[in-house]
């Protein structure tokens, strides 16, 4: 039997972060190879696993802020890795059927579960585009072409992927293009890991990440952070540890305890 396009692109033999974020979630969408890195991060590194729940708990406040508060109807998000629970889709259509998503990645294994992706509200839509990061004109040109207006306040979701563009000024320009083509209204979502709480530790299990992957992750300041959102206006509480941007009510003090990931949500004016 001849390969699909999928099957022919995807190696298991490597780890990929998409997958190895799926394992630390507790997802099934992950391989050998990716659990072997996974936990030997996580020996290095403990609190991986809590900055990963960090992350996605921090997502589903920041998309149920959006959709409920600020009324934003449309949705990018870039880099959305595996599908696992509380997507952005789920949680976005959730508190408003009719919202429309688009999720942007580039690995075969998402591409191979799109359709877990692309099952959202009849009201709304959902559509996955196999695009590029370091592309933005590429990324926006499919986004408006069926699902997204992109005339309209649109929320750009830039979620532990940034870290992967080495240079930081390469990362900066990036969100500045993607956020120039929306409107005012528009909103950024962005976090990234950080090495200002327990940064020897993250550090260096991050150098067992790099060594093992084709794709390298950078660890960054929240000073470095803060450039992605010059020009926004920030919502409160600003930057912070993720596992503190509006925590739920009733958060246990391990949910709240600061990771080394800091996010934040900004309007454009």
């Amino acid at each position: 039997m001849t390969d699909s396009p999928v099957s022919a692109k995807m190696d298991t033999s490597v780890p990929h972060s998409a997958r190895v974020w799926n394992y630390w979630l507790g997802g099934k969408d992950n391989f050998q190879p990716d659990r072997a890195v996974g936990d030997q991060f996580a020996e290095l590194y403990p609190d991986i696993k809590l900055v990963a729940r960090s992350s996605r708990g921090f997502l589903k406040r920041a998309v149920t802020f959006l959709a409920t508060e600020a009324g934003i109807r449309q949705f990018l998000d870039i880099g959305t890795g595996m599908p696992t629970a509380e997507n952005t889709h789920q949680v976005a259509q959730a508190a408003v059927p009719e919202s429309r998503i688009v999720y942007v990645d580039n690995d075969p294994l998402v591409l191979a579960h799109a359709r877990a992706l692309l099952t959202g509200t009849p009201e709304g839509a959902t559509e996955y585009i196999d695009a590029d990061l370091h592309d933005p004109a590429a990324i926006l040109r499919a986004a408006g072409r069926t699902t997204l207006d992109l005339s309209q306040p649109t929320a750009l979701i830039l979620m532990n992927i940034l870290g992967h563009v080495a240079d930081l000024d390469e990362a900066v320009a990036i969100v500045q293009q993607l956020m120039a083509a929306l409107p005012s209204g528009s909103y950024l979502v962005t976090a990234d890991g950080t090495d200002v709480i327990d940064g020897p530790a993250f550090t260096e299990a991050i150098g067992v990440w790099n060594a093992n992957a084709p794709l390298a992750y950078h660890l960054r300041h929240p000073d470095q952070l803060a450039r992605y959102l010059t020009g926004l206006t920030v919502v409160e509480p600003g930057l912070v540890p993720c596992s503190q941007w509006r925590p739920a009510p009733g958060a246990s003090p391990e949910d709240l305890r600061a990771v080394d990931e800091y996010g934040a949500v900004a309007a454009k004016p």
